[in-house]
């Protein structure tokens, strides 16, 4: 019965370890998923900075038809 009682409080221990660890680890697991969510935010807000309007087509940049093209050397 005492080696029962022993097992049972040994495995309990471990259990109340390995919790506190886990537990321990929470605020940097929480601080990482935000640091993601603001890194995919930035990203999101710097792609919509880039692209201000999404499903018209960029109007080329003219070229100067009178200028002489490079001489050839």
């Amino acid at each position: 019965m005492t080696l029962a009682i022993l097992a049972f409080f040994g495995v309990l221990s471990i259990l109340l370890f390995a919790l506190r660890g886990f537990l321990d680890q929470l605020p940097d697991v929480f601080a990482s998923a935000g640091r993601a969510r603001d890194a995919w935010r930035a990203l999101k807000q710097a792609r919509s900075e880039e692209a201000p309007h999404e499903g018209l087509h960029s109007v080329p940049t003219p070229v100067h038809q009178d200028e002489e093209p490079p001489a050839a050397a």
